[in-house]
């Protein structure tokens, strides 16, 4: 960046300016996937929303693409940001919760956990993921898949307004009356048309949850899946779950039980009393040995973001996905072929989440995703260094790459956003022709230049 690009980026904006050797540089550019090694041209914590127009107006007249970014959670798929203005909204974190109206307002910087915290006491829940640190903004962008998901649909849906600033600088707020179709596609699209500052969004009742996870060991693996196949998909809408093929690390933070071992695990939320989760779960094991680990129990809304077990401290991860249309016993077979217990895979999780319910059902007035048209969601995740920094990267991409092969016979023909993280993605698979070609018409429309950098760009379809 020139030394009069970088005078008029200070001058122009109130939060930090950060560049390659200043002290503090590692820290800024620091993603919460630390296998991201992003080394943009410079990095801007905005102060706030005016700061935001700021700094992108200051991005283009320096000849510099602006890739806005929270956490950092899906920074794997960014991509090379050289030629990039990394522009922080971790600043932009105020929450406030009108309990009248089951709304939340939250800033671009906001996580799910003050959310569901502030929430929770009203027996409110906010339609968060599987972690209480990931941030809102990048997660209710590309869809938002949670543990109330199959009961209210994505999380995408639940938005009334986004507030954001265009690529030519331009403060906007889309809702279904003001930029209806931009609405439209941030509400599953990606974070492609704009810097966001600010999102509303419905909260929702939730007077009773039961859930947790349940727990056996990988010689299981077999039976398990077997069972949750042809247990998940038949539940109600009440009821959403998944299933994972664990290696557990040996931390002394994980439970001495676990610590180490191969498991296989069903974790589940049901949105009704314990004694209805029960008789729902009831089912599921009536065929299997009894787990090493039963943690099921009624839950407050705050404690669903945490069910999951997810890390929350920044550490380093390589993932990939697919969706599938059925889970049937091939298909069960070829997994545990190349990530089960005997399969000398190095991947920490791999994991199927049951979708339909409300993802099967597309309302009047939906975003770009709507719904998710499959039966099971899969994402993997390998650990790409060893404790003393050792690169697996190849060996953990090479098993990636196997995963989501071994099962293409039944994949979907479309992906998900939000599972979407690997760098060099395209948008074109992700979303079916039609929707892709309107999201692309809108990126022309607010962002004809490309500015606005994101994961899986919006390109034309091969």
């Amino acid at each position: 960046m020139s030394a009069t690009g970088l005078g008029a980026l200070r001058e122009a904006v109130r939060g930090s300016v950060t560049l390659p050797g200043d002290d503090g540089w590692d820290a800024a550019r620091q993603p919460f996937n630390l296998a991201a090694d992003q080394r943009p041209a410079a990095v801007v914590h905005a102060a706030d929303g005016d700061d935001v127009a700021a700094a992108v107006a200051a991005a283009r007249a320096a000849g510099l693409r602006v890739a806005p970014q929270g956490t950092g959670h899906g920074a794997g798929a960014l991509g090379p940001l050289d030629d990039a203005l990394l522009l922080r909204t971790t600043r932009l974190d105020s929450v406030s919760i009108d309990v009248e109206r089951h709304t939340a307002r939250v800033g671009a910087g906001a996580i799910w956990r003050p959310v569901a915290e502030q929430a929770s006491p009203h027996g409110l829940a906010a339609l968060h993921g599987s972690s209480p640190t990931v941030g809102i903004a990048g997660y209710t962008l590309g869809g938002g898949l949670g543990w109330l998901s199959r009961l209210h649909g994505l999380a995408s849906e639940s938005v009334r307004a986004i507030e954001l600033v265009t690529a030519d600088g331009r403060a906007l707020r889309a809702d279904a009356d003001s930029e209806p179709e931009l609405f439209w596609a941030l509400r599953g699209g990606g974070g492609g048309f704009g810097v966001v500052t600010a999102l509303e969004f419905d909260l929702h009742p939730l007077p009773h949850a039961y859930g947790g996870g349940l727990f056996w060991p990988g010689a299981d693996a077999e039976a398990v899946l077997s069972a949750y196949a042809a247990w998940a998909p038949e539940l109600p809408d009440t009821v959403s779950t998944t299933v994972r093929l664990l290696r557990v690390p040996p931390l002394p933070t994980v439970p001495e039980a676990l610590r180490g071992r191969t498991l296989v695990d069903v974790g589940l939320v049901v949105a009704d009393t314990e004694a209805a989760g029960r008789e729902l779960v009831a089912p599921l094991l009536a065929g299997l040995p009894s787990p090493l680990i039963d943690r099921l129990a009624p839950l407050p809304p705050a404690a669903l973001a945490q069910v999951h077990g997810d890390p929350e401290e920044p550490l380093p991860g390589c993932g990939h996905h697919t969706l599938l249309e059925a889970l049937p016993a091939e298909a069960i077979a070829a997994l545990l072929e190349v990530a089960g217990p005997q399969s000398g895979s190095p991947l920490v999780s791999v994991e199927l989440r049951a979708l339909g319910g409300a993802l099967a059902r597309r309302t009047p007035g939906a975003g770009a995703l709507g719904t998710l048209d499959a039966a099971f969601a899969l994402y993997a995740v390998g650990v790409p260094f060893t404790p003393s920094g050792d690169d697996l990267r190849a060996v953990v991409e090479e098993r990636l790459e196997a995963v989501v092969t071994a099962l293409r016979p039944w994949a979907a023909p479309t992906g998900f956003l939000n599972f979407a993280d690997r760098p060099g993605g395209d948008s074109a698979a992700l979303f079916a022709a039609d929707t892709h070609a309107r999201l692309l018409a809108v990126k022309r429309a607010v962002d004809p230049e490309g500015l606005i950098v994101a994961g899986n760009p919006l390109t034309l379809p091969a």
